[in-house]
C-alpha cells in the first residue's frame, strides 16, 4: 500500500513504523473501505454528522451533561484551538489523554483527532512507571487528563521530561473558562488516510508495553467493517458498556461507531455494574458492550433493575462461554453476539449476528478480513484442526519501533497468538492462547510484569505467575511464591503481597490468588517451567 504525502509536521510516528517489508496485507475489498488520500478521521465522524442535519441529535447521554453532536462538534473544535494557539501542539504530536469514559475524553479525543495530533489514551488506573513507559515509548510530549488521577501523569513526566506539557480537566482547574474562550470552529489538519491518528498500548508477554500504531483509516474501518456488517445499526439505538476508551474495544464502541452511524451513546458517572445499570435504565440502552463477566454480573443484577430496553449485546475481550451464552439468552431474551478482536487490529474482525450466531464458536470472518489457521511454519490448515488463528484486511499490525512487529506478521497475516479449530461451514471455535499472556475479565495481563512487582516485596524470594482458570473472570492471575528466608506463609502475608502489587503496577493486574511454595519447577538450565505450575 503505497503512503501518502504526511500532512504530519512531527513525523516522529511515520519514522518509527516498521519497514515495509514486514507490514500486514492490508486490503480494501469493500467499496465502503475506498477512502480518499486525505482523511482526517475526526472530522468525518463529527463534523460530517452536524452537516448531514444531525446537529440536534443527542451524541452523548450522561448524568452530568448531554451534548447534541453541534455542541460536543463546537467544544472538540474548541479544545482544539486551545491545543494548538496555548500548547502549540502540531500534526503529527502526541497527545496523552488520561481519564474516565466522559463527555470530556470524548471531545478532547475528537480535539487530537482535528488538530491532526496522535491521541495516545490510557487506563485511568495505571501507576506512574507504567505511564512513563508510554510516554518513553511514543515520546509523548503533551498530556490532557482528569484532574482527579493526574498525579501519576505528574510522577511520571518527573522521570520522562519529554512530556512537558499537562493541562487537566475539571474541579479546581481552569479548562472550561480557557476552551470558552476559544472559537466555536476550526481549520481541520489536512491529514492523509495512512497518517498515524492513535497509538494504541498493549500488554506483551513480557510486560514491556506495545504501541499499536492505527491510521485515520483504520478509525473509519472499524466501524465500517464489524459495526455496519455485524451489529447493523439502526438510528434509534443507544450504546454503553464498560470498556475504557483506551481500550479499542471502547473506543469504538462509545466514540467511533455511534458517531459513524449518527446514533448515541450514555456513559455512566462511575465504574462498576451498579451505575451501568442505572445508565441503561435512566436512558434507555439499546445495545451493550462488555466482557463476558460483565455479562454475568448483570443477570446477578436484572431482578432489581429495569433493564428492558436491552435488545442487543456484544461480549469481546475474551472467549464467551456457552453457559453465559444461554444464561443470559434465557434472562434477558438476547442472544449475545461474540467477538474476537485485537488492539493490533483495531477491532471485531471474527463474529456474527442474529440467526449466524453458534453458541460456543466466535462466528466467521467479519466482512472485510479474511482468516485462516496456520501450523507453526505457517502453512495453511484444514477444516477441524486446531492452528494459529491469522487475519488480514483493512486494519493490520503496526508496531512502532518495536522488534517483535516479525513475530506478529507473518507472510501478510496477522498471527493473533490464539489456537483456533474452524468447522466446516467457516465458524471459528476458540481453543486456547497460544501464548502466556494471560486474558482475565477481558483484560490482557502480562506475566512478568506482576512477577517483577512481587519480587519488589522484601518478603518474595522467588515467584511465577499463571493463568487460572475461574468461573467468574474466565482466569485469574495466580502466583506461585517462594518465600525469603525468615518469612512465614499465611493469608496475611498473602494478603500484603496483593497490596503490594496494587500499588506498584495498575491494580486489576494483581494476582487473585497465591499459592506459597517450597521451589520453583526448573529445567536443568534454570528456566521456570510454568506449564507444571498451571
Amino acid at each position: 500500500m503505497p503512503m501518502q504525502p504526511s500532512g504530519h509536521i512531527d513525523r516522529f510516528t511515520r519514522l518509527n513504523l516498521p519497514s515495509s517489508d514486514l507490514w500486514p496485507d492490508f486490503r480494501f475489498d469493500l467499496p465502503e473501505l475506498k477512502y480518499p488520500d486525505r482523511l482526517n478521521c475526526g472530522a468525518e465522524l463529527l463534523d460530517r454528522n452536524v452537516a448531514n442535519g444531525l446537529g440536534d441529535k443527542v451524541a452523548i447521554y450522561s448524568k452530568p451533561r448531554t451534548l447534541t453532536y453541534s455542541e460536543l462538534l463546537a467544544e472538540a473544535n474548541r479544545i482544539a484551538n486551545y491545543l494548538v494557539d496555548e500548547l502549540g501542539v502540531v500534526p503529527g504530536n502526541r497527545v496523552l489523554l488520561h481519564g474516565f469514559n466522559s463527555v470530556e475524553l470524548i471531545a478532547a479525543w475528537y480535539a487530537v483527532m482535528k488538530a491532526g495530533a496522535v491521541a495516545v489514551t490510557t487506563m485511568p488506573l495505571l501507576r506512574a512507571g507504567e505511564i512513563a513507559k508510554v510516554v518513553d515509548k511514543g515520546q509523548v510530549g503533551f498530556a490532557l487528563c482528569d484532574a482527579r488521577i493526574a498525579e501519576p501523569v505528574r510522577e511520571a513526566a518527573a522521570s520522562e521530561p519529554v512530556l512537558a506539557s499537562i493541562t487537566c480537566w475539571g474541579e479546581g482547574t481552569d479548562f472550561a473558562d480557557a476552551i470558552a474562550a476559544k472559537p466555536a470552529s476550526f481549520a481541520n489538519a489536512d491529514t492523509a488516510r495512512d497518517d498515524i491518528a492513535l497509538l494504541a498500548f498493549t500488554s506483551g508477554t513480557t510486560g514491556h508495553p506495545k504501541a499499536c500504531a492505527h491510521f485515520h483509516s483504520s478509525v473509519l474501518a472499524m466501524a465500517d467493517t464489524f459495526a455496519r456488517h455485524t451489529l447493523t445499526p439502526e438510528p434509534d439505538e443507544i450504546y454503553a458498556g464498560t470498556p475504557p476508551f483506551a481500550f479499542t474495544f471502547g473506543l469504538g464502541a462509545f466514540v467511533v461507531f455511534p458517531a459513524r452511524a449518527g446514533l448515541s451513546v450514555a456513559l455512566p458517572d462511575r465504574p462498576g455494574f451498579e451505575a451501568l445499570c442505572e445508565t441503561i435504565e435512566t436512558f434507555k440502552v439499546t445495545t451493550l458492550f462488555t466482557a463476558p463477566m460483565g455479562y454475568r454480573a448483570l443477570m446477578g443484577m436484572w431482578a432489581d433493575h429495569d433493564l428492558s430496553s436491552l435488545s442487543k449485546g456484544v461480549s469481546a475481550g475474551e472467549h464467551l462461554p456457552v453457559a453465559i451464552s444461554d444464561a443470559f439468552l434465557e434472562t434477558s431474551g438476547i442472544r449475545l453476539i461474540d467477538g474476537i478482536g485485537a488492539t493490533e487490529l483495531i477491532h471485531i474482525f471474527i463474529s456474527a449476528s442474529g440467526d449466524d450466531i453458534r453458541p460456543g464458536a466466535t462466528g466467521r470472518p467479519v466482512a472485510g478480513y479474511e482468516a485462516r489457521l496456520m501450523d507453526e511454519r505457517g502453512n495453511a490448515l484444514p477444516d477441524g484442526e486446531v492452528g494459529r488463528l491469522a487475519v488480514r484486511g483493512p486494519t493490520g499490525c503496526l508496531y512502532l519501533d518495536d522488534d517483535r512487529q516479525s513475530s506478529y506478521v507473518s507472510d501478510g497475516w496477522n498471527v493473533t497468538g490464539d489456537l483456533y479449530r474452524r468447522d466446516e461451514d467457516g465458524y471459528y471455535w476458540y481453543f486456547s492462547r497460544a501464548d502466556d499472556l494471560i486474558v482475565s475479565a477481558g483484560y490482557n495481563i502480562a506475566g512478568p510484569e506482576v512477577e517483577q512487582a512481587l519480587l519488589s516485596h522484601p518478603a518474595v524470594a522467588e515467584c511465577a505467575v499463571v493463568g487460572a482458570p475461574d468461573e467468574e473472570r474466565g482466569t485469574i492471575v495466580k502466583a506461585f511464591v517462594v518465600l525469603a528466608d525468615g518469612q512465614d506463609a499465611g493469608d496475611g502475608l498473602a494478603a500484603a503481597l496483593q497490596a503490594h502489587v496494587k500499588a506498584e503496577i495498575a491494580p486489576y493486574k494483581y494476582p487473585r490468588a497465591i499459592d506459597f511454595i517450597d521451589a520453583l519447577p526448573k529445567t536443568q538450565t534454570g528456566k521456570i517451567q510454568r506449564f507444571q505450575l498451571r
